[in-house]
């Protein structure tokens, strides 16, 4: 066990390597940080270097910075050199990985006192924690970028509390409905999203520290005070499944391609909105693009790509499924491959919500198209129906009924509103003049008071809740 005065060397000597690393990540200025690399300026552009002429030693393409050339591959007979060996291979006393490295460096600072680092530790448990702990920070990334995009949503419903649009099933028009309530459907959407991220990261705060390899740690060490000290809420009650437990991987990328998946439900109105066909709303010149051969397009490519990168989320999702099918306990080097698919996941989740975002407050909505939308297509029909319905008529003998007066409408050019009391009352006697109270937007609005409903007061207080 190590001495409190231990303990502090080797913590003063691994903040010095991290040190070391970070400077080490940095790439030097082009024909920097090479032994005799030649500062002249390249004859082409960009820097490149010339094939050599015929007899001239080869020396195209160029090595990598601090490489010796090794191209074109020797003749037979020479010596191999290419291509270049492995990462630890052909070097003896190479570091396995990173874990192995920094032993290595602590070693080199601290002697033999550098290899009491890995006293009563594996691999197996610090790797697991170290995913655990980077799933607690891109969670919490994630759950900043939802609550801004969310925010975003809700600014827009409340500029628009008074704007009508048709909402739709099958994409037909169907019934009029409030574009403050269609916004708010994506706040009730991100809100559910929120929940996994959340419940997802509960499943993470756990600490594998002491599991050890698999069976657990040969020395006496308090794991619950480790898993404190780490910021976790507890230490995992089972070596063998601490080690080999990647579920709070599979259910960030979840919550992200279930996230995913949203956002390209709302890019792909987006799409539809700004096209010609709706003419709902624009987006500004940055978040389109033109066309390199036709000068009157401007396409919405930001939300098109954020709608395409909803199959590569689900991707990462899948392919991390995979990884963990069929695996035996415990540790598997099989799980190596959990980190591309978990940080690609996570990456590509948080640029999305931050462009759709941008999308959703900057778009500029036409009310008056949107309005006179709301009123095409037959969408008062319902309001019809209900109303035979409230004045005694079975709603599916009202469902004929007012399915008669449509067609009607179709075959004269006419819409419902349209039609005189004399016309209506040839479909029904149950019609009165209090029926054009029913035949507008607003009263068809006004009719869905419900909780949940689009009717304006329900809008409102949905707003409100969300707010809140």
């Amino acid at each position: 066990m190590l001495t409190a005065d231990e303990q502090s060397r080797i913590d003063l000597a691994l903040q010095e390597i991290v040190a070391e690393l970070e400077l080490e990540s940095i790439p030097p200025p082009l024909g920097e940080g090479r032994v005799g690399a030649d500062t002249s300026p390249s004859p082409l552009a960009g820097g490149a270097t010339p094939p050599p002429l015929a007899g001239e030693a080869a020396s195209y393409p160029p090595p990598l910075a601090g490489e010796a050339a090794s191209y074109p591959p020797p003749l037979a007979g020479e010596a191999a050199s290419y291509p270049p060996p492995l990462a630890g291979e052909g070097r003896v006393g190479a570091s396995e990985d990173i874990h192995m490295a920094i032993e290595a460096r602590l070693r080199q600072k601290l002697g033999p006192l550098g290899g009491k680092l890995h006293t009563g530790r594996s691999r197996n448990d610090q790797v697991a924690v170290d995913l655990r702990l980077y799933v607690k920070t891109a969670g919490a990334d994630l759950l900043a970028a939802i609550a801004a995009l969310e925010a975003a949503l809700i600014a827009r419903a409340e500029e628009h509390l008074d704007t009508v649009m048709p909402g739709y099933t099958h994409t037909q028009r169907a019934q009029p409905v409030l574009l403050a309530h269609h916004l708010l459907a994506y706040v009730e959407m991100l809100r559910r999203d929120r929940g996994r991220v959340e419940d997802a990261l509960t499943r993470a705060d756990v600490s594998p520290l002491g599991a050890g390899a698999l069976a657990g740690s040969g020395f006496p060490i308090d794991r619950t005070a480790l898993a404190h000290d780490l910021g976790f809420a507890a230490a995992a009650g089972n070596s063998l499944d601490a080690v080999s437990d990647r579920d709070f991987a599979l259910e960030l990328l979840a919550a992200c391609s279930i996230a995913m998946i949203h956002l390209s439900r709302l890019c792909g109105e987006i799409v539809l909105w700004t096209s010609v066909e709706f003419s709902f709303a624009a987006l500004p010149d940055a978040l389109a693009s033109g066309s390199s051969m036709m000068p009157n397009k401007k396409n919405p490519c930001a939300a098109e790509l954020v709608r395409a990168k909803s199959g590569r989320v689900a991707g990462d999702l899948v392919n991390l499924l995979m990884v963990l099918k069929g695996l035996p306990l415990a540790y598997n080097r099989d799980l190596q491959e959990d980190k591309e698919a978990l940080f690609d996941g996570v990456d590509t989740t948080i640029v999305c919500l931050q462009v759709a975002m941008r999308l959703v407050l900057g778009l500029k909505f036409d009310r008056d198209i949107m309005r006179t939308a709301a009123l095409s297509g037959y969408t008062l029909a319902t309001e019809a129906a209900d109303y035979l319905s409230r004045k005694g008529m079975p709603f599916r003998d009202a469902h004929r009924v007012v399915g008669q007066m449509v067609a009607k409408g179709i075959a004269t050019h006419k819409g419902l509103e349209d039609f005189s009391l004399e016309e209506l009352q040839q479909f029904s006697p149950l019609f009165s003049a209090d029926i054009f109270d029913s035949l507008t937007l607003e009263g068809a609005l006004r009719s869905r008071d419900v909780l949940g409903g689009t009717a304006p007061t329900q809008v409102k207080e949905a707003l409100a809740r969300v707010k809140a």
